[in-house]
């Protein structure tokens, strides 16, 4: 039948890590698509703790089943304070916050506030295929920046500033989705400076800095914002659950009032419950002690992974090496059609996410990155990711070996 969508519906499809997930039901099939948190690291025995103390206590089980406010639960903005310091992020009250249901809602967020049709939205390819996606919906058009192996290309990206007079700029700075890399502080403090310059609003997407195994933390990028042009956004989802879907958003007092504008009318508020554990979790001071609990085994497993990579994969491929997140990145040679084989993939009991939905499209409107893909190591065993990566590795290998 057919049906009037929108024409910014009518051509999105849903995401390839949604896709997949109806495939990983077989629990024979090793999957490095999504990018979960590892099971092992969930806190199941703090969560059924803190919900039975809230539910236990009548007054705050009433206030919980009751309609809250569209900026928080009470008292969760004011323990974030720690978190945002980790960020370099100092001097912000309340209204400088928004309680969002997952990161993903204050993507939606930014998106709803500031985007009108064609609007001109810059991300670094590859990036995030949710925002991606997100833009689309709100009829925003998505350009590309070229990436060096520390992050953006900073001519490029005032290059392209210039050029389309974009509303936004959205990026992962730290062990970024999907690639896995880092920027240095000098590229952070420059983006800040060129956002003030030009009048682009920089969303900083921020769920995976709590999660470094390796090497220095490095100031946000809204540390360096002087001009109210970077609206920082987290969540909960990669440390504490990401089931609760509990992020925020934190910026100039002005935007941050318009997001809850536009939070009022998507849901009225993120779920009482959900919020009342996690403030719950940050005043037991649970926060810290099981990310430190978390980190060797995210280390564990990503390591699992890059030695894995390196015994048994072409040596024609090129991957990253990240000191914290979720994802590896990797690219094989301009003939090698990852997409093509991923059903070979899948028939073998091994998954991974196709690169080249995570990039924008080019200005011909062909979509790149078909040589690339990327790996997921935190939600599977070291035995697994061994296993997994071998398959993966004799599929790739008979690939090249056919190639004329």
């Amino acid at each position: 039948m057919a049906y009037p969508f929108s024409e910014a519906l009518a051509g999105l499809t849903g995401t390839a890590t949604r896709d997949i997930f109806r495939l990983l039901s077989r629990p024979e099939i090793i999957s490095f698509a999504g990018g979960l948190p590892a099971n092992d690291c969930l806190p199941v025995a703090a969560v059924a703790e803190i919900t039975a103390e809230l539910l236990a206590d009548g007054a705050e089980a009433r206030r919980i089943l009751q309609y809250g406010t569209t900026e928080g639960y009470p008292g969760l903005r004011e323990l974030l304070a720690p978190l945002l310091a980790d960020a370099g992020i100092t001097g912000l009250g309340p209204d400088n916050l928004l309680i969002v249901s997952g990161g993903g809602q204050g993507l939606d967020l930014m998106c709803k506030a500031f985007l009108n049709a064609h609007d001109a939205v810059l991300v670094e390819d590859p990036a995030f295929l949710g925002f991606l996606d997100t833009a689309r919906a709100y009829n925003g058009r998505n350009i590309g920046v070229r990436a060096e192996a520390d992050g953006i290309d900073l001519d490029d990206l005032e290059a392209k500033i210039k050029r389309y007079a974009p509303k936004l700029l959205y990026c992962v700075p730290t062990f970024s989705n999907p690639s896995g890399k880092t920027w240095p502080a000098e590229k952070r403090k420059a983006v800040a400076r060129l956002a003030a310059e030009y009048g682009v609003m920089v969303i900083e997407d921020d769920p995976y800095a709590r999660l470094r195994f390796a090497g220095t933390p490095v100031p946000s990028i809204k540390s360096f914002d002087e001009a109210g042009r970077v609206v920082y956004i987290s969540s909960f989802s990669k440390t504490v659950s990401p089931g609760l879907r509990v992020g925020f958003a934190a910026g100039d007092a002005e935007v941050i009032r318009k997001l809850a504008i536009g939070k009022q009318g998507a849901d009225l508020h993120t779920p009482n419950l959900s919020m009342a554990i996690v403030k719950r979790y940050l005043e037991k001071q649970y926060f810290y002690p099981n990310i430190e609990k978390s980190l060797p085994v995210y280390r564990e497993r990503k390591n699992a992974m890059v030695d894995a990579l390196d015994r048994y994969w072409p040596e024609e491929f090129r991957r990253t090496d990240p000191d914290g997140g979720l994802f590896i990145w990797g690219e094989f040679p301009p003939h090698v059609d990852t997409a093509a084989l991923f059903p070979e993939a899948i028939a073998r009991n091994a998954a991974y996410i196709i690169g080249s939905v995570f990039f924008a499209e080019g200005a011909d409107g062909q979509k790149r990155g078909s040589n690339t893909l990327r790996l997921n190591y935190s939600n599977e065993t070291p035995e697994r990711i061994e296993r997994g990566i071998k398959v993966l590795g004799e599929l790739f290998r008979e690939k090249l070996a056919s190639s004329p």
